[in-house]
């Protein structure tokens, strides 16, 4: 079983939107994720600075980990997932997949 990471840095749409945006990624999106197959957990972290990304690491125990993370590109792009203005989609959020190399 590989273990892996989806990294995703993401914005809210505008400043006087930050609270339903974070509302909407905790409450509604990530459960929403969770939900897919290797998808084991998620944790979220604010920036410190003004204008950086809030990022989301969501962990991924699977056979393949770029098949677990491209269920959740299948999600996003079929409707599969209930999306919301409140993020920002231009530019797009951020999203990097990463195998674990060692662990100690």
């Amino acid at each position: 079983m590989a273990k892996g990471i989806l990294l995703v840095e993401s914005r809210p749409s505008s400043s006087e939107r930050e609270t339903e945006f974070n509302e909407w990624y905790e409450s509604v999106h990530m459960p929403e994720v969770l939900a897919l197959d290797g998808f084991v957990s998620a944790r979220r972290f604010r920036p410190v600075r003004a204008g950086e990304p809030y990022v989301t690491v969501y962990e991924i125990d699977a056979d393949d980990v770029t098949v677990a993370a491209k269920g959740v590109f299948a999600a996003a792009q079929s409707g599969a997932f209930r999306m919301s203005d409140s993020m920002q989609f231009d530019p797009p959020p951020a999203m990097r997949i990463l195998e674990l190399a060692a662990e100690q």
